[in-house]
């Protein structure tokens, strides 16, 4: 069992801010502390205040405090904070995993016989390696996809196995091809005094493993050690961390497993789970009190993750007791949705920059997208690439040009990218006589391609990029099936693509009452993109069975669970207000269909909830999102 905080701690004029739980983690720094913060609870403030209080009040050196972070952002962040409470230039050690890891192969690499002067490979300079790597074992990149070997690789290295045991797990065609593909990638790797991202901390753990007066000096130097979003760190970083702290203990770790959502990345929750069992005489600290959200969105966030089982769920709660209630919204269509969206930020008259709309799948930017371009509204993108600038989308976009114009050399250039024998299969379609003559409609067209060249096939690497980008491609279909003349489908791709660059020098409201705000954008982005970030107003779209939770979860419990923590993340991100909106009909993938609501919808008591504002009449949902009834042929279904 975990051992109660101390409730008795000296007070220090240095934590005067803090809350008395804040106050109690910062000042607990001898043994293993767990801080479970939740979310808005000021879990960087605790960091920060707790740094400062070991350098100020504990007199502790500041080269034996190590800070892990997991962005070099959050790191810069945290050490500005520091010396405005100590006023000193001495900061501790702080940095991310891989920012540590390379530090120290730099020092004591040598001892495991590599150079000093490595080089660090990045994802493209590893996949290159890969790419040289299989054309040295003859292996085609037109059945095994370079991007899903590397994606495996980095598994495989994440889990602490390395080229020469992972043939020892590797099951099937694909997993035995990369095995081979592994040893080589890893002799080309050692052959060029280069470690990709991956072999930093696998490095690092071999070197504490296989040297140990080399642990022992650093266990020694970083006497206390502190570890943010620990719910996020993958096996190799929980043993990393862990064998730094072996000598001391003096490790605090920082995280909530109700905000793990990078399970695809090899993050593992269950560290956080574990940490007690880890060290049985931890000291539990619950940050619950939230400055962020509202009483009502806080219920709400409580009421969806409180049905996972596999993790601890903390109970928020905040002195903002008044607030809006949850507006779950339907509307007919997924037009109607971003209009409705759109009406609502018309109407609350807040700075754009105030408004978040926030997403399942990368996809479903699109219908949003044509809206906020349509009316002249001011967006970005977080963490994203707007719609037809996506490279898989010009790529299918190029197919489509060369049947409507084969002399289109730009669009011929660009397929050639793409692999000379998909461009041959592309270019013996594109001279049978029956597809000059036929009267396809260009979702047909696009199909006909799709098959004849396998792109979908070339996307899905078996990476959630590679998924995301097919679903990507297939969401241009819902634009086919609204544009069946193949002229028609082009000039109104090009007269967003024309919209976009109109937009990037400052479109402004059509209404006078908001252009001083032309400035502003709302900013659109995926939920897992969201996290981290805060909106006075937010909207939830998409909220329908398949969608969210996502259709490939159905079968997994643990993934189910991972997409709960993922509509907990985007509920917290509201700060004023949240709107939950879902289509009754959604052209998606260029297949219209009626999804079940969300259960995560009906997880929310009825009592926080105000009740449904469908529009009923079109004349007045018009009226209301101030469009043109000339306009209306393009907001119809």
């Amino acid at each position: 069992m975990p051992i109660s905080p101390r409730l008795d701690v000296d007070s220090s004029p240095l934590l005067d801010e803090l809350n008395p739980v804040q106050q109690q983690a910062s000042q607990e720094t001898e043994g293993p502390v767990l801080i479970l913060a939740g979310a808005g609870s000021g879990k960087t403030k605790v960091l920060t205040h707790r740094v400062a209080y070991l350098i100020k009040e504990k007199r502790v050196p500041a080269e034996n405090i190590l800070t892990v972070t997991f962005t070099n952002k959050a790191a810069g962040e945290m050490k500005k904070r520091i010396m405005n409470l100590i006023g000193s230039a001495s900061i501790p050690t702080m940095g991310t995993f891989h920012w540590l890891a390379s530090k120290i192969l730099r020092r004591d690499g040598k001892q495991i016989g590599l150079s000093p002067g490595f080089s660090i490979y990045d994802e493209n300079d590893a996949l290159d390696a890969i790419k040289e790597a299989m054309e040295k074992l003859n292996l085609a990149s037109q059945k095994t996809s370079p991007s899903a070997v590397r994606s495996t690789i980095s598994s495989a290295k994440n889990e602490m196995i390395n080229s020469l045991e992972y043939p020892k797990y590797a099951r099937g065609y694909f997993q035995e091809t990369v095995a081979k593909i592994y040893i080589e990638y890893q002799k080309i790797l050692e052959k060029n005094q280069a470690v990709d991202f991956d072999d930093l901390l696998l490095l690092t753990v071999k070197l504490f493993q296989t040297v140990p007066a080399t642990l022992a000096y650093y266990q020694i130097t970083f006497r206390y050690i502190m570890v943010d979003e620990y719910q996020d760190t993958n096996q190799v970083q929980y043993i990393l961390s862990k064998l730094l702290a072996n000598r001391h203990k003096n490790i605090c770790v920082v995280g909530d497993a109700s905000q793990a959502i990078y399970g695809f990345r090899g993050a593992d929750f269950r560290n956080i789970v574990n940490f007690q069992k880890d060290y049985p005489n931890t000291k539990v600290f619950n940050l619950e009190q939230n400055y962020r959200s509202t009483q009502i969105i806080l219920d709400a966030a409580h009421s969806v993750i409180s049905k996972n089982t596999s993790h601890p769920v903390l109970s928020l709660w905040t002195d903002k007791k008044s607030g809006s209630k949850i507006k779950i919204v339907e509307t007919r269509s997924e037009k109607e949705e971003g209009l409705y969206v759109l009406s609502q930020i018309k109407q609350l008259g807040l700075p754009l920059s105030d408004y978040a709309i926030l997403y399942r799948t990368n996809a479903q930017s699109r219908a949003l997208e044509e809206v906020f371009l349509q009316t002249g509204t001011p967006y970005t993108l977080v963490g994203g690439t707007r719609f037809y600038e996506r490279k898989e989308i010009k790529d299918v976009l190029s197919y489509l040009k060369l049947v409507q114009n084969p002399t289109d050399t730009v669009a011929l250039r660009r397929i050639e990218k793409i692999g000379k024998g998909r461009m041959n299969k592309f270019l013996e379609l594109l001279n049978t006589p029956s597809l000059a003559n036929s009267q396809n409609s260009t979702l047909e067209l696009l199909d006909l391609i799709l098959k004849t060249t396998a792109y979908l096939e070339y996307l899905d690497d078996g990476t959630d990029e590679g998924r995301s980008r097919v679903e990507n491609v297939k969401e241009l279909r819902s634009v086919a099936e609204q544009y069946p003349d193949l002229v028609q489908f082009l000039e109104n791709v090009a007269l967003v693509e024309n919209e976009y660059s109109a937009n990037e020098h400052g479109s402004r409201w059509r209404t006078e009452k908001l252009k001083e705000n032309h400035t502003e954008a709302v900013t659109l982005t995926t939920l897992h993109q969201s996290k981290g970030l805060e909106w006075p107003v937010v909207f939830l779209v998409g909220m329908e069975e398949g969608l969210f939770p996502h259709s490939r979860s159905f079968l997994n419990p643990d993934e189910l669970e991972e997409e709960r923590r993922l509509c907990y993340v985007g509920i917290t991100r509201a700060k004023e207000r949240l709107y939950l909106t879902y289509t009754k009909s959604r052209l998606f993938f260029g297949t219209r269909s009626n999804n079940l609501v969300s259960r995560f919808l009906i997880d929310i008591p009825q009592d926080i909830v105000e009740s449904n504002l469908n529009y009923q009449d079109r004349d007045q949902f018009l009226d209301d999102v101030s469009v043109s009834k000339d306009e209306d042929d393009w907001l119809n279904t």
